[in-house]
């Protein structure tokens, strides 16, 4: 990531920035990276299919046709390769001289699904774009769109980030116009994704930490903001401190959620076999899919998903520290904390750990617009450990 790291980037692949990179095997790092996302993608649509069952029988979509949940989430999955292969072999040093048009557009389409009749409301969030039966979040793609553009800028400004106004500052006014228009739909959870994985690009990309420290405290003051001035909000944190003080409403989420993680014991009931997912559980399969899988998979299963997603963050950390270039190194970090980092928030909130928030589990919860955002984002960590000097 420095100039000797460039010129041995040159000096492997070629002064016209040609891939020249060995074919991938199980063995190589990308061939790792590969096998768990694609066992991941695999172990959510047998979980997408035993969490939709009685929602599905409910919606007279059973569990078989191209309208039950596990066919579209295989269809998604199957998009979600292509993207991976093409993100894989798309020169992430483009990237470079485009960022700004990736800020403009992802700003662009998170204004857009705001406008009624534009954007399509679904329990008082206005967050989707609707074709006919299929909804596009433009939110899980500007989460990648942001790690794309705040890497970019720090690789352009890295000999003026010790100065406040024309280093941090405009990436900061960026960071909270984005924001913003989260808070519109309202997204708190992609917000607080989108804010967490800035802090670490900063830091990473050599942001002085005293220009960190300023960016904590009003963090803090804004975040406090938001949940002082919500009644609903708050009963949120005190459904998360204690879910009896309102269990038929603010609590129920995390109660019935605790109830299938508990009742699972360490091998679980059996695939297909969980009760919760009956109705109690609300978004068995998006949301509190962890939770139907702790029921049915029991310890087991969550040990498995942790492993999973472990060993994912030790060989993206791993591409980020191998990159030929500063540019390669912040996308592979930045993308591989966007994933990690959502996957433990989502974990954390079924186990009770983080209040409640709309976000899905990587690869596992069901959803065509995450997992097809998630591959592009393993395309990008992929393609740049391709060119990494392993």
């Amino acid at each position: 990531m420095d100039s000797d790291g460039a010129t041995l980037g040159m000096m492997r692949y070629g002064p016209s920035g040609r891939d020249d990179a060995p074919t991938t095997t199980l063995w190589s790092p990308s061939g790792q990276i590969w096998a768990v996302v694609l066992l991941l993608m695999a172990f959510g649509i047998v979980m997408v299919w035993s969490a939709s069952v009685s929602v599905g029988i409910r919606q007279g979509s059973a569990v078989s046709g191209l309208n039950s949940y596990p066919v579209k989430q295989a269809l998604f999955a199957a998009v979600g390769i292509v993207l991976i292969f093409f993100f894989e072999r798309f020169p992430y040093r483009v990237f470079l001289p485009l960022s700004k048009l990736v800020l403009l557009g992802l700003i662009v389409t998170l204004a857009l699904v705001l406008i009624p009749g534009i954007g399509v409301e679904i329990n008082h969030a206005r967050r989707w774009f609707g074709f006919g039966s299929f909804l596009l979040q433009p939110s899980e793609y500007a989460k990648v769109g942001w790690v794309i553009y705040l890497s970019s800028y720090l690789t352009r400004k890295k000999d003026q980030l010790h100065r406040f106004f024309y280093g941090i500052g405009p990436s900061l006014w960026a960071l909270g116009l984005l924001c913003v228009l989260l808070l519109l739909e309202p997204d708190y959870g992609t917000s607080a994704i989108v804010v967490g994985v800035s802090f670490v690009l900063w830091m990473a990309g050599g942001v002085p930490w005293r220009h960190l420290f300023l960016f904590i405290p009003v963090a803090g003051l804004g975040l406090a903001a938001l949940v002082i001035h919500s009644p609903y909000r708050v009963a949120r944190l005190m459904a998360f401190l204690n879910p009896w003080t309102d269990p038929l409403d603010s609590g129920y989420n995390l109660i019935q959620s605790l109830i299938a993680v508990g009742s699972g014991g360490f091998w679980g009931k059996g695939l297909g076999a969980g009760q919760q997912k009956l109705f109690y559980l609300p978004e068995p399969f998006t949301d509190f899919i962890v939770a139907v899988m702790a029921e049915e998979l029991g310890f087991v299963g969550i040990v498995f998903l942790t492993a999973m997603i472990m060993f994912f963050s030790w060989r993206g950390l791993g591409v980020a520290l191998k990159a030929t270039d500063d540019l390669g190194g912040l996308l592979a970090l930045g993308l591989t904390f966007l994933i990690v980092f959502q996957s433990w928030f989502n974990i954390g909130v079924v186990l009770g750990l983080f209040p409640t928030k709309g976000l899905t589990c990587p690869f596992l919860s069901y959803g065509g617009s995450s997992l097809t955002a998630n591959c592009i984002a393993v395309g990008i960590v992929l393609n740049v450990a391709r060119r990494a000097r392993w």
